[in-house]
């Protein structure tokens, strides 16, 4: 595969849309965005695609709660098809807003299952969250992070970002499966408080995958840390690169 192809889904509210087209073409892929109105007319041509992104921004103004509108809609009017993409094995991810479409959809924690069995509700301090915070990589199966430190960086802003499980049950065969990607931790790697942990997520959860580990969703921005200099301190992963590079690399190179 010369050039893999990503398909990222736009609509009223998004705009993290444009940082993750030039990530994906930073990385050697061609990056399409579409609005959602277009793939309804032509729902098939998803499946043409091989990567897909659902990114971060406030989808339809987060009315009702953050990325329920998109999600709903999705479901409803292509969910066949994005079900199919999801269990074909290809990459597909969502950041923030999109992280919080994905589970709402229930493409996440089980695209199989197809149902809604987790949640991203309120930040426990009631308020919108904007920092950088530390990420530990959890031993896990998940593509887009593979080859990652244990500990890495990324910022959030989110005013709904806490991960909560329907019920013990899924939480333990999420946690069991290797499926916890991400955790709010210190820069050191132990446990992270208030503001380290911005949102009060159960188990410190920021980013989970599917059991194939090809479907990644989490709450941190990987599309805002592509370069050094968008660090603060201008702290590179991999010399002028940011690690948010490395996760949109692992899925072309996977691809390839």
């Amino acid at each position: 595969m010369a050039m893999p192809k990503a398909l990222i889904i736009r609509t009223a509210g998004t705009n993290c849309d444009f940082e993750a087209q030039k990530a994906f073409e930073l990385c050697g892929a061609k990056a399409e965005r579409i609005h959602v109105n277009e793939l309804l007319t032509s729902a098939s041509k998803i499946l043409s695609y091989d990567i897909l992104l659902v990114p971060g921004g406030f989808s339809y103004g987060d009315d009702i709660a953050s990325g329920k509108i998109l999600a709903n809609e999705i479901k409803n009017k292509l969910g066949d098809k994005i079900k199919r993409f999801a269990l074909s094995g290809k990459p597909v991810i969502g950041i923030c807003n999109g992280f919080q479409v994905l589970v709402k959809m229930g493409l996440l924690p089980d695209p199989e299952l197809f149902d809604q069995t987790a949640t991203l509700s309120y930040n426990d301090s009631g308020r919108f969250e904007c920092r950088w915070v530390y990420l530990k990589n959890e031993k896990n199966k998940c593509l887009w992070t593979k080859d990652l430190p244990e500990i890495i960086t990324l910022p959030v802003a989110h005013g709904e970002g806490k991960f909560i499980a329907a019920n013990s049950e899924t939480l333990k065969e999420i946690e069991d499966n290797s499926q916890v990607v991400f955790r709010y931790v210190n820069a050191d790697g132990s446990k992270a408080d208030y503001p380290a942990d911005p949102n009060g997520s159960v188990n410190a959860i920021s980013g989970i995958c599917n059991d194939k580990g090809n479907v990644f969703g989490l709450m941190p921005h990987p599309e805002r840390y592509v370069y050094a200099l968008q660090h603060p301190a201008r702290e590179g992963f991999d010399g002028k690169y940011g690690c948010g590079k490395k996760i949109f690399q692992n899925a072309v190179d996977y691809l390839k």
